[in-house]
């Protein structure tokens, strides 16, 4: 129950449909004479926030200190030594971020963009540890492939034999994840790779789960700046899934620091 009222609550707080939901009410609240000032009001402020929250450089504003707070895995050469923590790490973990459902078609063509990105990143570090396995994790609904077994197709369809990966699919969101892998990996440190975005939530609750793991951030949204660009400062869509992505994970992250998880 605690689970679903947590998803209702978090998608009535994203800006689309608080905004369209104020802006209806607005519009339907002008129609009276008792409430139009309300209803004036709803509107301009439902405009007011689409606006802020479409915008690329808010959205940027909002993603890039999520995404910077764990550096990026560095490329690996050969002949140079991984860094420490990673080359003790026994488990590459790959947290599922959903996928198409279109039959026929290759896993890595129907991952979503989030997870395609993950477990490349994923495959790239496993790679370098030949005696690490891979965990993939990701549900579905009941009848369907779930993301993990997709995660699983792509990894051996890019080389990775089936021996090595290991299947999560039963976990609902990151806590039931984390607690799922302690269960395979007990005590062995762990590589997260999930997206640079959801990396401080993942790593605070799989560390509350009594993992060592170590951060490997996949699937940037920003990057560093190159200079002005007009363009950086304008308004579409795609802005407004950054600041929800943005604003989705520092809820996530109060709700688990309430409930003393981070």
């Amino acid at each position: 129950m605690l689970f679903w009222l947590k998803k209702v609550i978090s998608f009535w707080l994203m800006p689309a449909p608080l905004c369209l939901s104020a802006l209806v009410v607005g519009l339907l609240l002008l129609r009276s004479t008792r409430r139009r000032r309300l209803g004036r009001g709803l509107v301009i402020a439902a405009v007011g926030l689409l606006l802020i929250a479409s915008n690329k450089f808010v959205a940027k504003s909002l993603l890039r200190p999520l995404e910077t707070i764990y550096p990026a895995m560095p490329e690996f050469v050969a002949g140079t030594p991984l860094p420490p923590d990673l080359a003790a790490c026994r488990f590459v973990v790959v947290l599922g971020g959903g996928h198409g459902r279109t039959p026929g078609v290759a896993a890595n063509n129907v991952l979503s963009t989030a997870s395609l990105a993950r477990v490349v990143e994923g495959i790239r570090i496993l790679r370098a540890l030949p005696a690490a396995r891979l965990i993939v994790t990701g549900g579905a609904d009941p009848g369907y492939v779930t993301t993990a077994r997709m995660l699983g197709r792509a990894a051996q369809a890019f080389g990775i034999t089936p021996d090595r990966i290991l299947y999560l699919e039963e976990a609902r969101d990151t806590e039931d994840e984390s607690r799922a892998v302690k269960g395979l990996a007990q005590d062995a440190p762990v590589a997260l790779v999930t997206s640079a975005w959801h990396l401080p939530r993942a790593v605070a609750l799989f560390r509350s789960a009594g993992l060592t793991t170590v951060p490997c951030p996949a699937g940037y949204n920003t990057q560093e700046d190159a200079g002005f660009a007009l363009d950086d400062y304008l308004w579409d869509v795609g802005a407004i899934g950054g600041t929800t992505l943005a604003l989705r994970e520092r809820l996530g992250y109060l709700w688990i620091w309430l409930r003393s998880k981070a």
